[in-house]
């Protein structure tokens, strides 16, 4: 559905007439096309002395082909780039700004103290105003809960504070993430990287990611832009909307896709399939015999190697009012289902070795929404499961994570009345509601092989909304 303040807001006299009101100026956010660089502009690099991954960035900005420039408090990282391959100069002329950049990157792996916290002072007060619009803002550093001395956990934990905040502060459909990388992990950087710097990411913001040490062997693609050529990959509930976009992605990234939805979307199914030479299978994840027809058509396709838990039903009253069957029902469908179907395919070994298995949770699992218990335990459930479940199939070498979507604009969405309708499409940073593709891009990341250090994690697509912040 078309979001028609958004291209008022973004006409001449749209513009000026929300700035002379104070209403919100949504920009229109950048989105990959194929084929276009990861970033489009500068990558200004901060840090410390002590910054631990600043060999790591070097080698990882150099693969992506991306231009930096350094920080006055990180002289170092013009040698270091130079190593690499990578032509970097220093950002700014003495104390005055240097000219405008598409992205920050803060290596705060050495801070150990809080006392030490006016680094980040330092390099985001001079460079926040130099963001061009649909900039990209990460800052590096290690898990709270692995550092072996308080004050060093304390400042880390510190960091989801500042990135938070600074999500809110910069507009301009500027992202800013918080990347957790964990001691050895570094190897595990890249595919991460990649997606936070690209308008793949446009509409995440304000989140906090952990890469762990690899699961298997980091594996990157040959071919950047098709990282999933020959991987087979199933989806649910994939006959429209978020489920439609997210096989049209990974086709896109070279997958083969299997689509699946209940029998009653026979039509629009097999033509999502048709449209993405992938194969269809209707089937009511619902039912007790899904999980094992699902493991006999995994096992005769020689195993899949992700798996796309996107279907979900919502049967909206609150809970006084609401009939038993109801509930059960989306409990079933959302939860449940996904449970069993987990579990049947990895005891049955319909997954390959390294295999991703990706859920759609929901902004309501985090934060509750009046009329919604059904649906919001459903969702909260799916989280418990991503980050219960996370260590037992590292165990395995089967990673595990969620993304939680808060406002996209789908059919379901526009069937909302008017007001709710525009208060989710403002409540956020971004000021606008999400598409179906950038979900779509997220899952696409998490599939990766290059994703092996990314487990556990959920990951909200809902452009840093004010619901669970």
């Amino acid at each position: 559905m078309s979001d028609s303040y958004l291209n008022f807001a973004n006409s001449a006299m749209g513009a000026k007439l929300a700035g002379v009101l104070g209403l919100p100026k949504p920009l229109v956010l950048e989105r990959y096309q194929p084929g276009q660089a990861v970033i489009q502009g500068t990558v200004l690099v901060g840090g410390t002395a002590q910054s631990a991954l600043l060999p790591t960035l070097a080698q990882v900005f150099k693969s992506m082909s991306a231009q930096t420039l350094a920080h006055r408090q990180l002289p170092q990282w013009t040698a270091l780039a130079n190593q690499a391959g990578l032509m970097s100069g220093r950002w700014g002329v003495e104390d005055q700004p240097g000219e405008k950049v598409k992205a920050l990157v803060f290596d705060a792996t050495g801070l150990t103290d809080s006392e030490q916290s006016s680094a980040l002072y330092l390099f985001f007060h001079d460079a926040v105003r130099s963001v061009l619009p649909c900039g990209r803002v990460i800052v590096l550093g290690r898990p709270p809960e692995s550092c072996a001395r308080p004050r060093q956990a304390t400042m880390q934990r510190a960091l989801e504070g500042l990135t938070r905040s600074l999500a809110k502060e910069l507009k301009k459909a500027i992202t800013v993430q918080l990347v957790y990388v964990a001691e050895g992990a570094q190897t595990q950087l890249e595919s991460t990287l990649r997606f936070l710097l690209s308008p793949r990411s446009t509409y995440v913001s304000g989140q906090v990611i952990r890469v762990s040490a690899a699961l298997d062997v980091a594996i990157a693609p040959a071919d950047w832009a098709q990282p999933l050529a020959g991987k087979k990959v199933l989806v649910t509930g994939a006959s429209r909307g978020i489920g439609a976009a997210i096989a049209e992605v990974m086709a896109r990234e070279g997958a083969d896709v299997i689509c699946l939805d209940v029998p009653q979307a026979r039509d629009s199914l097999n033509a999502i399939a048709q449209q993405v030479a992938g194969k269809a299978i209707d089937l009511d994840i619902g039912a007790p015999d899904a999980p094992q027809k699902l493991a006999d058509a995994a096992l005769a396709d020689g195993g899949w190697d992700v798996i796309v838990h996107n279907a979900g039903i919502t049967r909206d009253k609150t809970i006084a009012n609401m009939q038993p069957h109801f509930w059960e029902m989306v409990v079933n469908v959302n939860l449940s289902s996904q449970e069993r179907i987990n579990e049947a395919l990895v005891e049955l070994g319909a997954l390959k070795a390294g295999a991703r298995i990706i859920c759609v949770s929901s902004i309501s699992g985090i934060a509750g929404n009046m009329g919604q218990t059904n649906y919001a335990l459903s969702k909260a459930g799916v989280v418990g499961m991503v980050q219960s479940m996370a260590p037992h199939l590292a165990k395995l070498g089967i990673t595990i994570n969620a993304v939680a979507p808060g406002f996209i604009e789908t059919a379901m969405t526009a069937a909302v009345p008017f007001a709710l309708r525009e208060a989710g499409r403002r409540m956020n940073s971004m000021s606008q509601g999400g598409l179906p593709q950038d979900v779509a891009e997220a899952i696409c990341w998490l599939s990766s092989p290059a994703s092996g250090g990314i487990t556990g994690n959920v990951v909200r697509v809902c452009g840093q909304s004010i619901m669970g912040a």
